[in-house]
């Protein structure tokens, strides 16, 4: 159930003020010391962040999928590794457990994520795995009331910070049909964590490598059925992109206000570049695809609120709003000139930073194979 309206303003109001006067002021320090300060951890905690996906029995803001894209349109305005800090708890860490999860599972594991007293993470993508994720070569083999697991898992977001893993293993043969889904708790034996990547933006929000080395998983930590991990995960990543399309949207509005305040200001032959007609080409351009992308992403939120499928819809949307918000950086950059591309403006930060749009949760390339094979079965 959403929340009454008079909350739910609330909620926005303070988290729009908090990404205005706590977050954007501390950007460049996230930047330079690639973390997140805790004191900020803490303050998402106390604000019930972590738990915004997470049904309200167990501890959450239990928001419908309309809400949830509204805050995450908020936390686009602000550097992305800030909504990173709870994003696997909100989405692709818990949402497994919720969707599948066993009475159990959820009263164990879900009002502890809701509070961020544990940080999730989903551990699908192998160095052989990335796309094609059917083929995860991760082995689970059951050993009476556990199952061993061994392989390698790559580019896990927030792995050096979870606790609990939701992990896709093989269970039997190849193909999606074969990869079952686990619950598994970062202290157990055998599992270990590499050390975060180095990467082109996104500072302050870590990925690194997981290893699995005969782990040995409690069988009741198994979601689902076997064989059934590979439909958890895609409905878990429809949730995701959807997610992700929002927070796309808010960091190009943000980039268009940032684009917009510097053309009202920066002269050149006499008068603001806001008067030249090819300025103002570059903002219609990137106003209209942004609104685009936002009515695209509301109204997929909508859709999947009432229970419809949105398989194809939240491909479409992801799709639309990571290209959209590249072109939006790319044309901010050209308005500030020589300016867009010195660190001391944050405009190449954001531009570096949006670019793994088009990579997590689905390639750009994926989404398009999505879209069609979807659009197909539907006859157009």
């Amino acid at each position: 159930m959403p929340l009454d309206p008079e909350t739910f303003d609330a909620l926005i109001d303070t988290v729009r003020r908090y990404v205005a006067e706590r977050l954007r002021p501390l950007e460049e320090k996230v930047e330079r010391d690639d973390a997140i300060p805790d004191a900020v951890v803490a303050e998402m905690r106390e604000m019930g962040l972590f738990g915004l996906s997470i049904p309200q029995e167990y501890g959450g803001l239990g928001l419908t999928m309309a809400e949830e894209v509204r805050i995450a349109l908020e936390f686009g305005r602000t550097t992305p590794a800030f909504r990173s800090v709870f994003g696997t708890n909100v989405g692709i860490g818990s949402q497994g457990l919720v969707i599948a999860g066993s009475e159990a599972q959820k009263a164990e594991w879900l009002p502890r994520i809701a509070s961020g007293e544990i940080i999730t993470s989903f551990a699908l993508t192998e160095p052989g795995a990335g796309s094609d994720s059917a083929a995860v070569q991760t082995k689970a083999v059951r050993d009476g009331d556990v199952y061993r697991l061994t392989g390698s898992k790559r580019f896990i977001t927030n792995a050096d910070k979870a606790s609990l893993f939701t992990v896709m293993a093989r269970t039997g043969g190849p193909g999606a049909k074969g990869v079952s889904a686990f619950l598994v708790p970062a202290d157990l034996p055998g599992l270990s964590v590499g050390s975060p990547e180095r990467k082109m933006g996104q500072q302050g929000a870590h990925v690194c490598d997981v290893h699995f080395d005969d782990v040995p998983v409690p069988a009741a930590n198994r979601l689902g059925e076997e064989g059934e991990g590979f439909k958890v995960a895609m409905r878990v990543l429809d949730r995701g992109r959807l997610h992700i399309a929002a927070v796309c949207v808010g960091i190009a509005e943000r980039l268009i206000g940032d684009a917009v305040a510097y053309a009202a200001e920066r002269r050149q032959f006499g008068k603001a570049i806001a008067e030249f007609q090819l300025i103002q080409a570059l903002i219609a351009d990137s106003k209209t695809e942004t609104m685009a992308a936002r009515a695209l992403v509301l109204e997929v939120a909508a859709k999947k609120d009432a229970g419809e499928g949105i398989t194809l819809e939240a491909a479409a949307a992801k799709y639309f709003a990571s290209e959209t918000v590249g072109r939006v950086a790319d044309r901010t950059v050209q308005i500030f000139g020589g300016a867009g591309y010195i660190a001391d403006y944050g405009i190449e930060r954001l531009y570096r930073d949006v670019r793994l749009f088009r990579i997590y949760e689905g390639t750009s390339q994926v989404q398009q194979l999505v879209i069609a094979r979807e659009t197909m079965k539907r006859g157009g």
